[in-house]
């Protein structure tokens, strides 16, 4: 059974720490967006979130891409929506909550969303078991317009690129083996995501232990005052974890809202690894390295 009739997601990437150069692998930039395929043929646009979602009618401005195809074709890649030149996945998040109809076609004429294409998958055939390189020739022949645009790469110089969209304030890099066929279903080494993180000190203003799963509550000191900026997990690192449990209990600074914190003295710090801040402030996918 072709990849047409098909229920699939779509191929996933691991995860390394540090930026690497391979002349074996391509570099793209890796956009603030959400991971979607897209089935197009002549009369229908059908739009699938990774996890097999049909977002189709959360997006009407993509319906245009029917005029594109002279066939049934699969791309792969991410919907973003820009603010002031910038990608803002604050932004794309509220369009993606949206239920009202008027709402989601107005928003689709003033500010649409943007089809970052990396992949084409289907071209009245499965392209799976062709190389990546076989596949981007084949993307090459769909022109760029105003809401699909194709994901532009470099050779060999993950370096390069990375400081370039840290120098831009951009969410990452992915690495590609150029020689790599597309594994449907799977999360593979072939597709590697190097993110660009930012780090910083906040401070211990309490903790949750919900199932024995212990997260921290996060603060900062701002204009001489203690402000929330979210939740992170402690995972495996249990030395921390004792010594946050065991820190005597004190009356709340802040109220977040949540009746299963337990507060201490925001004495200690703790290091943060963060994707970005959100509108209101908070650390976006926090992790303790």
């Amino acid at each position: 059974m072709s990849l047409w009739k098909k229920e699939f997601t779509p191929m996933l990437l691991k995860e390394v720490d540090e930026v690497f150069d391979d002349e074996n692998y391509l570099y793209e930039v890796k956009y603030d967006g959400i991971r979607v395929l897209v089935f197009v043929s002549n009369d229908s646009v059908v739009i699938k979130s990774r996890y097999g979602m049909d977002i189709t009618k959360l997006f009407p401005e993509l319906s245009c891409l029917s005029k594109m195809v002279n066939a049934k074709v699969i791309f792969d890649g991410e919907i973003i929506i820009l603010d002031d030149g910038r990608v803002s996945f604050s932004k794309l998040q509220k369009r993606f909550h949206l239920k009202n109809k008027k709402t989601i076609d107005f928003l689709s004429k003033t500010n649409p969303v943007v089809f970052m294409c990396f992949d084409v998958l289907y071209e009245n055939r499965d392209l799976i078991n062709l190389s990546l390189l076989e596949r981007k020739e084949i993307l090459n022949n769909y022109e760029d317009n105003e809401v699909f645009v194709k994901s532009t790469y470099v050779y060999g110089k993950g370096s390069k690129l990375f400081k370039a969209i840290k120098s831009l304030d951009m969410e990452g890099i992915v690495a590609k083996k150029i020689d790599s066929k597309y594994l449907i279903n799977e999360r593979s080494d072939n597709w590697i995501k190097i993110k660009n993180y930012k780090s910083d000190d906040f401070l211990i203003l309490g903790y949750i232990n919900k199932e024995n799963v212990i997260s921290l509550v996060l603060g900062e000191l701002l204009k001489g005052r203690i402000v929330y900026v979210g939740k992170v997990s402690l995972g495996k690192k249990r030395s921390l974890a004792n010594k946050i449990m065991n820190m005597k209990e004190v009356k709340a600074l802040i109220d977040i809202k949540d009746k299963d914190v337990i507060y201490v003295k925001p004495n200690v710090k703790c290091e943060v690894k963060y994707l970005e801040r959100t509108s209101n402030g908070l650390l976006r996918q926090p992790f303790i390295p």
